[in-house]
Order: structure tokens, then C-alpha cells, then sequence
């Protein structure tokens, strides 16, 4: 059987990824000062405007503004943005009851984690390349110091898939923000010359694979004063590119006692030990938390009939090497320290570039 699957990413220079990245610069700056911090500060954009706003309780002092700003300039944009702050401390009600002798639940809800072995990341393979196109962008914008680029963009990377298995690259889709002084046919060039080769392998194209690049023409004005932005509006981009379910709660902004957050990581980190013994060839499993209990109310696994050992095997092993308790997941994958900031774009699973613990192959 012969089908196609499409996924996107996009740059931090995309006003959501913009957002994403101010309210983990956030969450760092709190965990730095203070690694008990409890954080849920989130931000939108449109234009010149910078709206922080949220809930946080912390002994950090924390110079939103600045942080914001600082935020925008790193990405690359070189405009004067205001800033304007709503932030409140945490609920007394939540904190009690996330804040006891361990750590519990900040919030009720679903969480998935996906892994399979189409990739050495074990990652899908459309958003595998998505990623790794949308970071080229970015890091040929800064290095080139005669790039016409600038930081808004997107990539769409579809799979022809044969028996379930990625056989080619059928179609790429770049958009890119640039400067006025270029034609589409020098920045169609640029791209393909500093985008495309460097991370696209040979032997994945052919004759009929098809590469579109700024389908709408000009692209001069992106990033905010194109489009508003707000956290947590990519978490496909996050997460798997639809490959995987999500269970609707946004990574960024949350500290790690939000089980949208740390049990999502602990989700991919078994899905993926799974994989990574050869129970399967692909496997997802969902969790579901209740605000102030610590053990999850629900453990499923979907192997999507790939599986080579009895399912119940499988259950065995989860449970025999895994502990999904709030404060373990916390303590295991060590999520107290301010490591988000790295993690706003460009996904938070199977990454190379990044030491992540939950990214780890469990020793038997």
C-alpha cells in the first residue's frame, strides 16, 4: 500500500515560535534563580506589542521586559518592541495541591509519546526533515553575513510511504521571509543552494520529487507585523507533526510539574526505549494525570500492529523499568533546570543538537 504524509515546522522567527521562546526564557530565568519555581507565563505579539501574562509563583526576580526583548533581538528582529506585563502569582488552591511531600499533578489531562525506527532519531521522517530544514534556515541567516534571509519562516517536508515504510521525498515546501533587494529567482537559488543541499540526501530524491520555494511570491514582511502570535499554538510542530496524537496541552511556558509538560517527555522516553529494544517498530502511548495525585490515572500502549513480542511483554517491561509518578519523572529526567529556552523551536523530541535526558536508551 502506497500513501503520503505531510509535516511542517517553522522558524523562531514565526511570531507563535517567538512566543514560545519568550516564555521559556521565562521559565529558565526562574529555575536558574530558583529550581522550585512554579511558572505558567505566557506571551503574545502582534507588531511592536509584547503581551506577558500568567500565573507564577518564585522567589526569581524576573525582569520581564528585558527578557522579552532580549528574546526578539537574538531571533533577529532589530525593531523597538513594548512590553506590556499581567502577571499574577499561582493559585493557592493549585499550589496546594501540586506542592505536597512529592509532587504532584499541576493539572489533569492527556499526554502522548511517539517513537518509531524510520529514523536514527526515531522520529518520523516528514517532520525529521522539516526540522532540520527550518534550523538550516536559521543558522544560514545568521552565519551568512550576505543572507538575503530573514527570521520568519516555514518548511513542509511529505513522504511517499510503501508498506508503511518512507521509500522517497515527494514533495518540499520552503517559505522564507527576505529582503526587498532580491528577486525570486536568486533567493529560489540561495535556498536550494544553502538550504535544501546541505540537508536533504540524494538518494531520498528523484525526477518527481517536487520543491516549491515562497509559493506566494514576496515574502518581505513576516514575524509579527505580518501575522500575532501566541504560546503554545505549534505543538504539532512540537511534537510529532501529526504522526502522533496530542493530547492538547502546549509545552512551553509550564514548569515541570505540569504533566503537559514532563509526563509528554516521559511519554517519548518509553515509547521510544520500547522501539530502541525491538518490541516494535513504532509505538505510542498515552498517559492521563489528575490534578494533585501523583501516579497517572491511565497508562495505554498503541503499537499500531507492529509489535514482535506479546503486548503483555510489553506492558511487563514498561513496568518493571518505569516509574511514572509526577516527582519521579521529575527527578529521573532531572527537569528542574533551565533548559526550555533551546527547546521552543525546532521540536522537543529527537533532537541531536541537545543532551536531553528523556532523548536517553535506557540500560536492561
Amino acid at each position: 500500500m502506497k500513501y503520503f504524509f505531510t509535516s511542517e515546522s517553522v522558524t523562531e522567527g514565526h511570531p507563535d515560535k517567538m512566543c514560545d521562546k519568550i516564555a521559556d526564557k521565562i521559565l529558565d530565568s526562574a529555575l536558574a534563580q530558583d529550581k522550585n519555581s512554579k511558572m505558567a507565563v505566557e506571551a503574545t505579539i502582534k507588531e511592536d506589542l509584547i503581551l506577558i501574562y500568567g500565573e507564577a509563583k518564585t522567589n526569581a526576580n524576573l525582569d520581564y521586559e528585558k527578557i522579552a526583548k532580549d528574546v526578539v533581538k537574538e531571533i533577529g528582529y532589530t525593531e523597538d518592541f513594548q512590553v506590556l506585563v499581567k502577571v499574577s502569582e499561582q493559585s493557592i488552591e493549585i499550589n496546594q495541591a501540586v506542592q505536597k511531600d512529592k509532587t504532584c499533578a499541576g493539572d489533569q489531562g492527556i499526554m502522548f509519546g511517539y517513537a518509531t525506527n524510520e529514523t536514527d532519531t526515531f522520529m518520523p521522517m516528514p517532520i525529521y526533515y522539516a526540522h532540520l530544514l527550518a534550523k538550516q534556515l536559521t543558522k544560514v541567516r545568521k552565519e551568512d553575513i550576505n543572507s538575503p534571509l530573514k527570521p520568519d519562516g516555514k518548511t513542509q517536508v511529505t513522504i511517499e510511504y510503501i508498506n508503511d515504510k518512507p521509500k522517497r521525498i515527494d514533495t518540499i515546501i520552503v517559505s522564507s521571509q527576505h529582503i526587498n533587494d532580491i528577486t525570486q529567482e536568486e533567493l529560489h537559488d540561495y535556498i536550494k543552494e544553502k538550504v535544501l543541499e546541505p540537508i536533504i540526501p540524494k538518494e531520498l530524491i528523484d525526477k518527481n520529487t517536487k520543491v516549491y520555494i515562497n509559493t506566494s511570491g514576496s515574502f518581505t514582511i513576516g514575524g509579527p507585523f505580518g501575522d500575532s502570535g501566541t504560546t503554545g499554538r505549534k505543538i504539532v510542530v512540537d511534537t510529532y507533526g501529526g504522526f502522533s496524537k496530542v493530547g492538547g496541552g502546549c509545552f512551553s511556558s509550564k514548569d515541570p510539574s505540569k504533566v503537559d509538560r514532563s509526563a509528554a517527555y516521559y511519554a517519548r522516553y518509553v515509547a521510544k526505549n520500547v522501539v530502541s529494544h525491538n518490541f516494535c517498530d513504532k509505538c505510542e502511548i498515552q498517559l492521563s494525570y489528575a490534578i494533585g495525585k501523583e501516579y497517572p490515572i491511565s497508562i495505554y500502549i498503541d503499537t499500531f500492529n507492529t509489535e514482535k513480542i506479546d503486548k503483555e511483554k510489553i506492558y511487563k517491561y514498561i513496568e518493571d523499568n518505569f516509574n511514572f509518578s509526577v516527582d519521579n519523572i521529575i527527578k529521573e529526567l532531572d527537569l528542574k533546570r533551565p533548559i526550555y529556552y533551546d527547546l521552543a523551536a525546532y521540536g522537543h523530541f529527537g533532537r541531536k543538537d541537545l543532551n536531553l535526558t528523556w532523548e536517553q536508551i535506557k540500560e536492561d
